[in-house]
């Protein structure tokens, strides 16, 4: 494949939210604000990247019986050098998404990606592999997190006026109680994946047709 294709498979067709149904638990926690999106997309994205490309560079010399803790090593690194970069110079977003940065090191996109491809594939391959796939989460978490924070909060990046402020039950609007909630999460993630399988299914249909 080439490095557009490995590119463009984890934005599309190969989206680990949206298609490979990785990483549920930090999607939903981190979803309810397009900054929070943002900052655990390019976080996840770094650790991909470089985790990606060492490990592909090591592949040869890795013993495949110790290959899982060296992964961890790696990662881990990684791991640890976005967060410090994170409570340096961002430290609200830090504390914001607290034990979800360090957790990254568990992250099943991150261990998938250095298992299934990394472990397989080349440098450069692997690279835009990471790439992909950690601009496919970041677009999918940005894309939840606009939608719950819109309804949930009737802002967008902090950004006022944009809410559904008209329904209110025991003073809190009924779009927030839906939507801030890990069920409204559930549901609002479920009904994208639902949107976005119709709209794929539709558009094979009608290339088969034509």
């Amino acid at each position: 494949m080439s490095f557009k294709s490995e590119f463009s498979k984890g934005i599309i067709n190969e989206n680990p939210t949206f298609r490979m149904l990785l990483g549920m638990c930090p999607t939903l926690a981190t979803s309810l604000a397009i900054s929070n999106g943002i900052g655990m997309g390019l976080a996840a994205t770094f650790v991909l990247v470089g985790s990606n490309v060492i490990i592909s560079a090591l592949r040869k010399v890795t013993p495949e019986k110790i290959r899982i803790p060296i992964f961890v090593v790696v990662i881990a690194t990684f791991v640890t050098t976005v967060d410090l970069i994170m409570a340096a110079f961002l430290p609200g977003l830090h504390e914001v998404l607290g034990i979800f940065i360090p957790l990254i090191v568990v992250n099943c996109i991150i261990f998938a990606r250095a298992e299934a491809f990394a472990f397989q594939h080349g440098i450069m391959d692997s690279l835009a592999d990471g790439l992909g796939m950690g601009l496919g989460w970041t677009l999918a978490l940005c894309g939840l997190s606009a939608i719950r924070e819109l309804l949930g909060t009737g802002t967008i990046l902090a950004i006022p006026d944009f809410g559904f402020a008209g329904i209110r039950i025991f003073d809190q609007s009924l779009a927030a109680v839906m939507v801030i909630l890990p069920p409204g999460g559930f549901i609002t993630l479920g009904l994208l994946i639902g949107l976005l399988n119709w709209v794929a299914s539709r558009n094979k249909k009608r290339a088969q047709e034509g």
